[in-house]
């Protein structure tokens, strides 16, 4: 039977509706393609706390207004590299305390995923040891790391190792594996990270050029497990070491795609291919602090 035209009107907008309701727009956001990553490349005064975190919640803000949902801090990045004997160790809390807590709030407000290095006290057995913490976009610490290849003397006598590397969930990937330092001298502890299916390496470092400087080691736990890393290292003068050449690195396959060092404190930001585990541009932004 013929349709009048009232009733093929009626008929077209409900077609439409059906048609719009089944359409690839109704359905789940695509996924994001790439990650903007900064590193902030900081020059931590040896044992000032009261500068240190105040310049890296600077970082964090000034990474974050750049656009970065990845935030990365060096090794030791609130006390420097050698501090006890200045410093003291008693201010060393269990995780989370005030500073920490008021991170957590600022990874919320700013909605970025924080790489946060901070030294911690444990809670049970009282020992202290040098950590790397991931505090999600909603203020959540997801997890840490104990730096596992300390050394037992000079500036980090005071830190017990830790026992076990762990790779966590950190969107966008499934999991990603954690390392601060020496630890990526230890080939076992790169493969443990893939066995436990990461898919991203992220290291935080206070590892000065020279004799005893990165040599490889970075690049080898690329080959070694196929998997991207990237390193977050610092910069200026220590009491015992100078940093101020200390590189900045993104690797992959056995190769450095990016080396990126500044004399000064400083905020890298790139941009990240997600789906090819990749960079998706050799360019990058500079922001000098």
């Amino acid at each position: 039977m013929a349709l009048d035209r009232r009733q093929f009107l009626q008929a077209g907008l409900f077609g439409l509706a059906s048609a719009f309701l089944a359409s690839p727009a109704s359905a789940e956001p695509a996924p994001r393609r790439t990650l903007r990553i900064a590193f902030l490349h900081l020059a931590p005064l040896p044992g000032d706390l009261t500068h240190n975190r105040r310049l890296v919640e600077t970082a964090v803000a000034a990474a974050a207004e750049l656009g970065a949902g990845w935030i990365l801090t060096p090794e030791l990045s609130t006390t420097g590299y050698t501090f006890a004997d200045r410093l003291g160790t008693e201010w060393i809390l269990p995780q989370p305390d005030p500073w920490m807590t008021h991170m957590c709030r600022l990874a919320a407000r700013l909605n970025v995923t924080l790489f946060l290095s901070h030294p911690e006290r444990d809670r049970r057995s009282g020992a202290l040891h040098n950590s790397l913490f991931v505090i999600d976009a909603e203020g959540t610490i997801l997890g840490v790391h104990r730096k596992i290849r300390t050394l037992r003397v000079g500036s980090e006598a005071w830190s017990s190792p830790g026992t076990q590397v762990v790779a966590l969930p950190v969107p966008p990937f499934a999991r990603v594996g954690l390392l601060i330092c020496a630890d990526a001298y230890a080939p076992e502890l790169c493969r443990n990270l893939k066995a436990q299916g990461a898919e991203f390496l992220v290291s935080a470092a206070a590892w000065a050029p020279g004799l005893h400087g990165p040599n490889g080691e970075w690049e080898r736990c690329t080959s070694d497990t196929g998997l991207p890393l990237i390193v977050c290292n610092r910069t200026g003068p220590d009491r015992t070491l100078d940093f101020t050449t200390a590189e900045t690195v993104v690797a992959k396959d056995g190769k450095r795609l990016l080396s990126l060092s500044s004399e000064r404190s400083a905020v890298f930001v790139i941009e990240w291919d997600i789906q090819n585990q990749t960079l998706a541009t050799r360019d990058y932004q500079t922001r000098y602090l």
